[in-house]
């Protein structure tokens, strides 16, 4: 199954230009119509306390959900586990689900058409 991380402004941005349609946790590409179910998320891009690293989260994305599982807490544009410091960008991560309205249109195709904006 593809996935793909889509950063709360990037998805502001392409909602204001009618590019996707958001409905509670399904986010449509328009106008092909491909489906995504999507789930709050952020994007970990430095650790800013010690600079190591040591639960090793700096270039991945998680769920906010996994983000609880390991006891951390999202406060904004920040992460904090255990005694670990994060810069991160909030977001959604979208997985592929349901058929396009049209055939000739691609998983692919709509991936890359919102991962390029």
């Amino acid at each position: 199954m593809a996935h793909v991380f889509i950063p709360t402004e990037t998805l502001e941005s392409l909602a204001a230009e009618r590019r996707v349609d958001l409905a509670g946790d399904e986010l449509f590409v328009l106008p092909s119509r491909h489906r995504f179910q999507c789930a709050d998320a952020i994007r970990i891009l430095s650790e800013v306390a010690s600079g190591a690293d040591p639960l090793g989260l700096c270039g991945t994305v998680r769920t906010r959900a996994a983000i609880e599982a390991l006891g951390g807490e999202i406060l904004g544009d920040s992460l904090l586990v255990e005694d670990a410091a994060y810069d991160v960008a909030p977001g959604v991560l979208c997985s592929v689900m349901g058929e396009p309205a049209s055939a000739t249109d691609s998983e692919e195709a709509a991936i890359a058409s919102l991962a390029g904006h």
